[in-house]
């Protein structure tokens, strides 16, 4: 493979997006480069898997980004597997003069009061999503990470780890799962042999992120799939299996397979955007309010509720029913903040041509 090709880029001339291709017609002497870090500070950039290397950045991402007064949105400021242009040398003269526009990106609200989007990976093939066979597997947290990859268009995949950890129900644990309808794998993530499950999705020019709790085994898993200790692994707490913040920030790696893996720090919190699809992921729970008797049932005291129906026959599980309806209210009130952003950022655009067309009609063209 060529260095771009071992950092994830897979597409020749021909094959480009005509908006990659008009932007490198912009831009004759820049190179493709891949972000592979992101820092409060800055990015780093990577045009092998040998090194990165800090890029001067353009000064309207080094802001955090506003809905408002025309600024640029948060998610808008590039990520890790970003893919920029860049020009100059690396290591004092190296900067980004552009950002390709994505193909897909992994999305959450951001922590905080205030509505934000927060762009956890860019041009993702493959997410896998990392939970341990120990006090740390939660389905509802599963649930969680599955809506906001959907829609996204990358393929979810749950990686359910310490498969040999004494106490561990693998059984259980997929008959659980099995009504989330993407692959469910159960691993030892210390072992090459019971990681090979994954090889489907670790193709040359593939990009995957890892996404779970801390102490769930991401950092683990990468080792073993770099098939060296490059990651810093940390032990669990004995009363709940909950692991420190072993990675601090989001890096891309460069595996022997010939795909690129982003390892991520794990996140207490799994807000929504506002943007999913909550059908989407629970499907099941959709079908069965197909068939209720009203078309405006809620689920609650209706007659005829099929979904009610399927609870008290054993048919549907009742705490994935509640998780249905939870997150359905919590996109919803994502949503109206989302609309609510978006729209003072249209008012923002409209307030500024209206003034800019006095002051032309005053003093002439500004």
């Amino acid at each position: 493979m060529t260095p771009l090709q071992a950092i994830g880029w897979r597409w020749t001339q021909a094959s480009l997006d005509p908006a990659w291709a008009e932007l490198m017609a912009a831009h004759p002497q820049a190179r493709q480069a891949r972000i592979s870090e992101q820092h409060r500070s800055g990015y780093l950039v990577a045009e092998s898997v040998d090194a990165s290397h800090r890029a001067e950045s353009l000064p309207e991402w080094q802001r955090g980004g506003s809905y408002r007064r025309g600024e640029i949105t948060p998610e808008s400021r590039p990520a890790v597997g970003d893919w920029v242009l860049v020009e100059g040398e690396a290591p004092n003269a190296l900067r980004i003069v552009a950002l390709l526009p994505r193909f897909s990106a992994i999305k959450r609200g951001a922590a905080g009061e205030h509505y934000k989007q927060q762009v956890i990976a860019a041009n993702i093939d493959t997410v896998f999503v990392v939970c341990g066979l120990d006090a740390d597997f939660n389905p509802r947290r599963i649930e969680r990470y599955l809506l906001l990859v959907g829609g996204s268009g990358v393929q979810p995949v749950v990686v359910l780890t310490k498969s040999d950890k004494e106490g561990a129900d693998v059984e259980a644990a997929l008959q659980e799962l099995l009504a989330l309808g993407v692959p469910v794998l159960a691993v030892n993530a210390k072992d090459r042999a019971s990681v090979a499950g994954l090889e489907p999705w670790l193709g040359e020019g593939q990009s995957i992120v890892l996404v779970g709790s801390s102490g769930a085994g991401k950092s683990t898993l990468t080792n073993t799939l770099l098939g060296l200790e490059k990651m810093k692994t940390g032990a669990v707490r004995a009363g709940d299996d909950r692991g420190r913040h072993t990675t601090t920030h989001r890096a891309l790696i460069a595996l022997p397979s010939g795909a690129c893996m982003i390892d991520t720090p794990g996140m207490r919190e799994l807000k929504p955007t506002g943007e999913e699809v909550v059908a989407e992921s629970f499907a099941d729970i959709e079908a069965l309010a197909a068939s209720c008797k009203f078309n405006d049932c809620r689920h609650q005291q209706e007659p005829g509720c099929a979904v009610r129906e399927a609870i008290a026959s054993g048919a549907a599980d009742a705490r994935r029913v509640a998780s249905f309806f939870k997150l359905s209210s919590e996109v919803a009130g994502a949503a109206n903040k989302l609309a609510t952003r978006l729209a003072q950022k249209a008012d923002a655009k409209v307030q500024n041509k209206a003034f800019y067309k006095r002051v032309d009609d005053k003093y002439g063209r500004h």
